[in-house]
């Protein structure tokens, strides 16, 4: 199953970048998992969107090829970065690649309460018209690693907390079922 991966933090060391790697790595056998580069996007351009720039027609080919697309944000001033909001505008636009995909939202902060508020938002923006995704439901299926600090090991970057490792396994494995489901 090949899954595209938004990570919504440019940063090196981002506890979201550590999730993506902790998820490639153990679901090796079940997912081939790329990551969309957003990084290399401008800013949105409605000027451009008919005739865009390189690196946004590789991201939009890279989301419309995926069987599902997970994303994993953290979360900045009550909400998502920036430079996913500016990733999800470029693919509301014009082809709408996200129509009907696939997607799982989820994301590791310091914070107690995970990426709760990025993640209500995020839902938010995947339902608009422009990208209307199909978001795997809420109601159990959130994915909000707070206190990441304690749960990453510092030396390998890999999430070990065991119960948030349980519960991971069973959230993706319930990803893996939505997308069979088409």
């Amino acid at each position: 199953m090949n899954i595209v991966t938004i990570v919504g933090s440019l940063r090196k060391e981002s506890y979201n970048m550590k999730l993506f790697k902790t998820i490639e790595e153990r679901y090796q056998g079940k997912l081939n998992m790329t990551i969309a580069d957003i990084r290399s996007l401008p800013y949105f351009d409605q000027d451009e969107e008919n005739s865009p720039p390189q690196a946004v027609k590789e991201f939009k080919e890279a989301i419309s090829k995926a069987d599902g697309v997970i994303i994993i944000t953290p979360e900045y001033n009550w909400s998502v970065p920036g430079v996913l909001k500016n990733a999800l505008d470029w693919a509301s636009r014009v082809d709408k690649v996200f129509i009907g995909k696939p997607v799982m939202a989820l994301g590791a902060t310091l914070g107690m309460l995970g990426t709760v508020r990025a993640q209500m938002h995020l839902r938010e923006i995947l339902s608009s018209p422009g990208i209307q995704a199909k978001i795997l439901p809420p109601g159990g299926n959130e994915v909000l690693i707070g206190s990441a600090n304690q749960k990453f090991d510092e030396q390998t970057g890999q999430l070990v907390d065991k119960g948030t490792l349980n519960f991971l396994d069973s959230k993706v494995e319930a990803f893996i079922d939505f997308v069979k489901l088409g």
